[in-house]
């Protein structure tokens, strides 16, 4: 996301419908399923292009290019959903998102089709047909369905290679195993002492693994835990700067500002504006 890119609430169900001949293309961060609901639709990309039947899913990757064009005759409606795993620090290990991050770079390939009959494309179905949404038990299922459809990517994603220096394979194999929500509270002196090995080495080696400074990399995972307190909860600004992690209420506005463009609570109000607002952003390229 960019600093001041648009925040949009992810593992949520949203029904997009698109005129005959509209075309659609994801502006969304992370990774975008669609599945078409009614219609019919094509999936078109300079690689490879491929129709898109009633029930069929399509995944785009984090980099993904390629768009969706309805049927000139009656158009489509879809139904699609986001995931940004770095959203999910409290599920997934620092390890994962990596493998999860290096995985979702499909930015050569054309989007992912799954026909109607894929397992995936039933959950999905069976998802958008439950009429009550914004539900935990919904956020849950098209986490399971995410992680079903970028299975094969996580199985041969490279996130696991490590060079044979003990000091890279002790840090690749502390960050899967922890969750990257410990990057919170934790400090640069805690991770020296359960690396044993100087602070300039471990910053060292950190960058290496992890491609980005701890500083950098912590900020960012309390930024965005921020984020999340402040567009689903009415937690007090000083409470939401405590709980992501900041220890002074002045650097959390200063830090937050700089890499959103807006004050928390200024950020909090648009938001929330947003969200209640009918949705004009609708991705359409043209009709």
């Amino acid at each position: 996301m960019s600093a001041k890119g648009l925040f949009e609430l992810h593992l949520v169900v949203k029904e997009i419908p698109l005129p005959p001949a509209a075309e659609w293309q994801p502006g969304l961060p992370g990774w975008v399923f669609a599945q078409v609901t009614m219609g019919q639709a094509y999936s078109i990309h300079a690689l490879k292009s491929q129709e898109l039947d009633t029930g069929a899913v399509i995944g785009f990757g984090r980099s993904g290019r390629g768009y969706i064009r309805a049927s000139q005759v009656n158009g489509a409606t879809l139904n699609c959903f986001h995931v940004e795993p770095e959203r999910l620090a409290g599920l997934i290990t620092l390890g994962e998102q990596q493998s999860l991050e290096q995985a979702a770079k499909w930015e050569k390939a054309p989007p992912r089709v799954f026909l109607p009959g894929h397992p995936v494309s039933q959950k999905f179905k069976s998802v958008c047909s439950n009429p009550q949404r914004h539900l935990f038990s919904e956020r849950l299922h098209l986490l399971e369905i995410f992680t079903e459809l970028v299975a094969e990517e996580l199985k041969s994603a490279p996130g696991e290679s490590v060079v044979a220096h003990s000091a890279r394979m002790r840090m690749s194999e502390l960050l899967r195993q922890m969750p990257a929500s410990a990057l919170l509270d934790l400090t640069l002196d805690e991770l020296v002492q359960q690396m044993h090995c100087t602070p300039r080495h471990v910053s060292r080696v950190f960058n290496e693994v992890v491609g980005t400074c701890f500083r950098k990399k912590q900020s960012e995972v309390r930024l965005l835990r921020a984020q999340e307190l402040l567009a689903t909860t009415d937690t007090k600004i000083v409470e939401v700067a405590m709980e992501s992690g900041f220890q002074s209420v002045s650097l959390f506005n200063l830090m937050f500002k700089r890499r959103f463009g807006s004050t928390p609570g200024e950020w909090r109000k648009r938001v929330r504006r947003d969200v209640r607002a009918p949705s004009a952003r609708k991705h359409l390229l043209r009709a």
